[in-house]
C-alpha cells in the first residue's frame, strides 16, 4: 500500500516533490491544485467510460477496463515523470479526486519505478476541504477603501514594491472591478480555481506581518469571495481613500480611454437592469460622440451610490481617512502605513 498524507501536511512538501494530478483533463480544467501538473490515467471519455462500467459491472469489471486503457501508456507516465524530475526532487506526491483507484495505480507504477511515492489521503476533495476550513487563516488584514477611481490599486502595488504584503484579489479574478473590468485582461478563472489561488497566496504569507487587502463587493466579475474570506474584510480595519471627483474620472479615463467604443458600449450594456434603459442609452450616447467624461461622471454616480450603502452596512470596523489629491503614490503608501503604525495594525515592516 502506497503511504499517504493528509491535506495539511501536503503544502509541507511541496516545495521538495512533485505534485501529480492523475484526474481527467476536464477535471482538472475545473479546478486543481496551483502547481499541480496534471498526468491523466484516462481522457475525459476513458474516465466516462469507467465510470459506467463501474456502475453497471462492479468495480473489478471497473478495474479490468482501465488497466485495459491506461496499461499501454505506463512507459510513457514514467518518461513523462523522468524528464520533469531534478536532483531537488525528494519524491512525487500524486492524488486523484478521492484518493482511490487512479491515485493508487498511479502511484504504485512511479513506486516500482524508483520514485518515494505518497498519495493525497481524500485527493482533491480533501484538499477543497481543507482550504475552506483555512482561508481566513493568516495575519491581520489592512483594507484598502475608496469610491471607484480612487487608485487602490496603484497604491497596492506600491505598497507591494515597498516590501509589504498585498492579497491583490483583482489580480487573482483577472477582473479590475466595475463595468470595464474585463476589458484587457485574461479570461476570468472559474470559482473553485480562484478560491484555490486565493488559499495559495494566503499560505504563502508571514502570520508575523500585516497585509493589505482592497475593499472588494462579495463579486469581482464572475467570481465570489468565499464567504469567510469576505466575512473577514469587512470587519478588518480600513483606511478609506478619499479622491477629488475629477481626480478619479481622469484616473478611469486613462486607464479604459484607449480601448474601442463599441468594446466600452458592450460594457456598459450590461447595466441595463440596473440603471434602466434611458440612462444606458444616454451613457453609451456620450461614449460614441467621443464625450467619455460625462458618460465616466454618470457610471461614478451608480457605483458611488453603491459603495455608500456596502459601507454604511459594515459599519462596525475601524476607519481611518487619507486624503489623495496628487499621483505620489511611495508618499501616500507611506502615509498609510504610518496609520497602520499608528494603530498597531500587524508588524513593522521597516
Amino acid at each position: 500500500m502506497i503511504p499517504t498524507i493528509d491535506a495539511g501536511k501536503l503544502f509541507d512538501l511541496r516545495s521538495t516533490h512533485l505534485l501529480i494530478d492523475v484526474r481527467s483533463p476536464a477535471e482538472f480544467e475545473l479546478g486543481h491544485i496551483p502547481g499541480a501538473i496534471n498526468l491523466p490515467l484516462f481522457n475525459n471519455e476513458e474516465r466516462a467510460q469507467v465510470g459506467m462500467r463501474y456502475a453497471n459491472g462492479g468495480k473489478n469489471a471497473a478495474l479490468l477496463l482501465g488497466l485495459e486503457i491506461a496499461g499501454p501508456r505506463f512507459a510513457r507516465f514514467v518518461k513523462k515523470i523522468n524528464g520533469l524530475t531534478h536532483k531537488k526532487v525528494e519524491g512525487v506526491i500524486v492524488h486523484c479526486w478521492r484518493g482511490g483507484m487512479r491515485s493508487q495505480a498511479m502511484g504504485w507504477l512511479l513506486e516500482f519505478a524508483g520514485y518515494t511515492v505518497k498519495v493525497l489521503e481524500g485527493g482533491y476533495k480533501a484538499y477543497r476541504s481543507f482550504i475552506r476550513q483555512h482561508i481566513t487563516d493568516g495575519p491581520e488584514f489592512i483594507v484598502v477603501g475608496g469610491m471607484t477611481g480612487s487608485g487602490k490599486t496603484p497604491l497596492l502595488h506600491t505598497l507591494k514594491s515597498m516590501g509589504e504584503q498585498v492579497i491583490d484579489l483583482e489580480a487573482l479574478a483577472s477582473n479590475r472591478g466595475s463595468v470595464f473590468g474585463y476589458l484587457g485582461q485574461h479570461e476570468q478563472p472559474n470559482n473553485e480555481q480562484f478560491e484555490n489561488d486565493l488559499y495559495e497566496s494566503i499560505r504563502m504569507l508571514n502570520t508575523n506581518l500585516r497585509v493589505w487587502v482592497e475593499d472588494e463587493s462579495r463579486s469581482i466579475g464572475t467570481v465570489a469571495l468565499p464567504d469567510p474570506f469576505f466575512k473577514k474584510v469587512k470587519s478588518s480595519p480600513l483606511i478609506f481613500i478619499e479622491v477629488p471627483i475629477q481626480e478619479r474620472i481622469r484616473r478611469i479615463l486613462a486607464e479604459y480611454g484607449m480601448f474601442d467604443a463599441a468594446l466600452l458600449t458592450d460594457a456598459v450594456t450590461r447595466l441595463r437592469q440596473q440603471l434602466g434603459a434611458a440612462k444606458v442609452e444616454q451613457i453609451i450616447g456620450h461614449i460614441n460622440q467621443g464625450n467619455f467624461e460625462p458618460a465616466v461622471s454618470e457610471l461614478l454616480k451608480y457605483y458611488d451610490q453603491n459603495y455608500i450603502k456596502a459601507f454604511r452596512k459594515f459599519n462596525t470596523r475601524k476607519v481611518d481617512y487619507l486624503i489623495i489629491d496628487d499621483d505620489d503614490m511611495i508618499a501616500h503608501a507611506r502615509q498609510m502605513i504610518l496609520l497602520s503604525q499608528k494603530n498597531n495594525h500587524g508588524t513593522d515592516l521597516s
